[in-house]
């Protein structure tokens, strides 16, 4: 009779660190997974907990898929966010239902527009052209769209200030 009191306890803790750790911010199930993982419970034990988290709502994929495109929207580009949402280990069709919303923005207007904030000014030779074009593909932009922000700035034969 201890053994179940003491089991019930540990998984009424293990639910609620999962939820004081919800209540900050928003996790990817797999992410939950290592974090409650690593306080000792076993993986039956954090399976239930998580199941039941999703079954009411707590925890969604879904839900962590959007936050994380909301907050790096604009300041990386799509194959970043892609990546990050690969790294977390979201459910693949939450990452494609969150991504869609990127697809729907102009990706050379967003790159232009963090460039824009970054830069402001066009390079003065090719060193500098190849740190601005790096510095765009860092945030996930294609090299294709990092020289045609320069191309379009360049066009423009001004800075966008």
């Amino acid at each position: 009779m201890a053994g179940r009191a003491t089991l019930g306890k540990q998984q009424l803790s293990l639910k609620a660190a999962a939820i004081r750790l919800l209540a900050r911010r928003e996790y990817a199930r797999a992410e939950l997974h290592a974090r409650l993982l690593a306080r000792g419970a076993t993986r039956d034990e954090v399976e239930r907990v998580l199941d039941e988290l999703e079954q009411n709502g707590y925890l969604s994929d879904a839900r962590f898929a959007q936050a994380l495109v909301a907050q790096k929207a604009g300041r990386y580009g799509r194959r970043a966010i892609a990546h990050q949402l690969r790294q977390k280990q979201v459910a693949p069709a939450a990452a494609v239902d969150a991504l869609a919303s990127i697809a729907l923005t102009d990706e050379v207007a967003d790159a232009t527009a963090l460039w824009q904030r970054r830069f402001g000014v066009l390079p003065k030779d090719d060193r500098e052209k190849a740190r601005q074009v790096r510095f765009l593909q860092a945030r996930g932009y294609s090299i294709t769209i990092a020289l045609k922000v320069l191309r379009h700035v360049a066009a423009g034969d001004e800075t966008m200030e």
